[in-house]
């Protein structure tokens, strides 16, 4: 029963769910809902959240339960993060979140088929990974985390094959940021079609 429940996207392996500030990309700054689902297949050095990485560590909660969660708090929208969420079958927490009316936002990889459906869809691609080329279509914005410039030249390799209408931001990575951030702003006054995001979270110091 479990696995079935797993497969269906009735339950879903629950890192942690919290109510706060959206600290990065276009919507910088929203209340928001986040939902992080354990279990990841890229497993990126810089990844400040590699507790999430296995999803056997954390125990399958029904999305029945995450909803009553969230309709206890005032938030309008939900932030689907991970790990890599798209893992799982998303169809049924997001048919349960539009029916209760709530925005709907993932950030994924890129590395794993799209299911549910989104408001909003940011897609962060990580070197090694293979892509599936839906997101370079559906992507309403694109993150790149930057560390050196060969980052800005995969950057540019994935912009290529976005559509036109896709948000393009450079996001430091936070342990190398002194030396990133310059970097970054250079790049960015050179080719404006990008923009910078930074995680105002950690400068506030709030989850």
């Amino acid at each position: 029963m479990t696995n079935e429940l797993l497969e269906k996207g009735l339950a879903l392996p629950i890192m942690e769910t919290f109510y706060s500030i959206q600290g990065e990309g276009f919507h910088t700054g929203k209340a928001a809902f986040f939902l992080r689902i354990g279990g990841c297949d890229v497993g990126c050095a810089f990844c400040d959240e590699k507790e999430s990485w296995d999803a056997g560590r954390h125990s399958l909660t029904a999305v029945e339960t995450v909803i009553r969660e969230l309709l206890e708090t005032p938030a309008q929208c939900v932030v689907v993060t991970g790990g890599e969420p798209c893992l799982y079958n998303l169809d049924f927490l997001c048919k349960r979140l539009k029916d209760n009316g709530i925005a709907r936002h993932i950030e994924t990889s890129g590395s794993e088929p799209l299911s549910g459906e989104w408001d909003w869809l940011c897609f962060s691609p990580k070197k090694g990974t293979e892509i599936r080329p839906i997101f370079y279509n559906q992507a309403d914005e694109m993150k790149v985390i930057v560390e050196t410039k060969e980052d800005l030249d995969w950057a540019e390799h994935n912009a290529a094959q976005l559509h036109s209408g896709c948000i393009r931001l450079l996001q430091p990575e936070w342990s190398s940021r002194e030396r990133s951030m310059p970097l970054i702003i250079r790049y960015i006054l050179q080719h404006p079609e990008w923009r910078i995001s930074i995680q105002t979270h950690k400068y506030m110091h709030i989850p």
